[in-house]
């Protein structure tokens, strides 16, 4: 297979969720591979910070602060990108999270669960990746040509004990990722794709004090987790970076609607 299909120079890239731990981490490989990097987070402080950290070795950098629930503001984005290179090849939808109400505590039931929190979490993981799909798909079907990456979870496909709101929200987008695949190609044709990934477990400022102690040692989830997982450890950021590439690279070009697993072997293993 030739190395020009799995080329991604020039490409111009959106990732929402881009001052994360891994939205940040593909932000970095893609442009080490030359492709062109659009950040959008929530916090103007940190989308600054991230994209000065970036420019220190690349160029093709920018960086927009703002709700993923906001379509004013992603179709202002939008525009802005067109204006300054022309078109957006792909959108990597990396903004979600959890929240406290929505995850069911140690001692507590499912009828504890804050319906408040559920909504929100939902709103954020699903919402937030559909409206960001509806803004900057419009524009891949105006140019005949675009790729969309959601962020899956082994939670939407595994019952994992405790985050109910999270695993609802990501059964959800490989649902709306196989949806919208369908209905792009049916419709717009070949050159419009939708695919996930599906993350397995890996360190982030959101489960590191579900994961480990403060000493770093396993807590007693991380060691079931870790006992589940064939490969015995858990993944590192750039462990993404392989599938990502693929995945918005012509060397996918018939691959849509698909949720690749990146976990270790997680998701194959029954515990047998």
């Amino acid at each position: 297979m030739s190395n020009t299909l799995f080329d991604i120079s020039n490409k111009v890239i959106l990732i929402t969720g881009g001052t994360g731990v891994l939205g940040g981490s593909m932000a970095e490989y893609l442009l080490s591979e030359g492709a062109k990097i659009v950040l959008l987070g929530q916090t103007e402080n940190k989308v600054k910070n991230k994209v000065m950290g970036l420019k220190e070795s690349y160029s093709d950098v920018l960086g927009f602060s703002g709700s993923v629930l906001d379509k004013h503001f992603l179709e202002d984005v939008k525009r802005k990108v067109v204006q300054e290179w022309g078109r957006i090849d792909v959108l990597i939808n990396a903004a979600g999270g959890n929240m406290p109400g929505a995850v069911i505590g140690e001692g507590q039931t499912i009828f504890d669960l804050q319906m408040e929190d559920f909504r929100k979490v939902s709103e954020l993981n699903l919402d937030g990746s559909v409206i960001p799909s509806l803004v900057f798909g419009k524009q891949m079907t105006d140019q005949g040509h675009g790729c969309i990456l959601n962020i899956s979870s082994m939670a939407a496909t595994r019952a994992l004990t405790r985050v109910v709101g999270y695993s609802a929200s990501k059964a959800a987008i490989d649902n709306f990722t196989k949806w919208m695949a369908t209905e792009l190609a049916l419709k717009f044709g070949e050159g419009l794709r939708v695919n996930a990934i599906a993350p397995g477990f890996f360190i982030s400022n959101q489960n590191q004090k579900l994961l480990l102690n403060e000493d770093g040692s396993y807590t007693d989830r991380g060691k079931k987790i870790i006992d589940n997982t064939p490969m015995k450890r858990f993944g590192n950021a750039d462990e993404l970076h392989g599938a990502v590439h693929w995945l918005i690279s012509d060397a996918a070009s018939f691959v849509t609607g698909a949720i690749i697993p990146i976990d270790g072997g997680f998701s194959a293993f029954s515990g047998v």
